[in-house]
């Protein structure tokens, strides 16, 4: 018997065995990043780049209820808020 010799699996085989390793442990971090997303829900701001208008008004309207600004900033920036620039 001849152990070693002829045959073999060439270059070829070694690339797709690597290739196919990195494509695996691609698949399983992906797929970790998603499990841990999808079980964090929305609880960190999202990603939907919406601002949520009733919390930044209910912020303006505590600012102006402690006198850190006045009204005529009030009104502007809650005009700001609603798009009526």
């Amino acid at each position: 018997m001849m152990w070693g010799y002829g045959g073999g699996w060439g270059w070829g085989a070694w690339l797709a065995m690597g290739f196919g390793m990195v494509v695996f442990w691609g698949v399983i971090i992906a797929g970790a990043l998603v499990l841990v997303r999808y079980l964090a829900g929305g609880r960190h701001g999202g990603s939907s780049g919406r601002v949520d208008v009733s919390g930044a008004e209910q912020v303006l309207a505590e600012r102006f209820a402690r006198g850190e600004i006045d009204e005529d900033e009030y009104r502007r920036r809650s005009a700001l808020l609603r798009g009526g620039r």
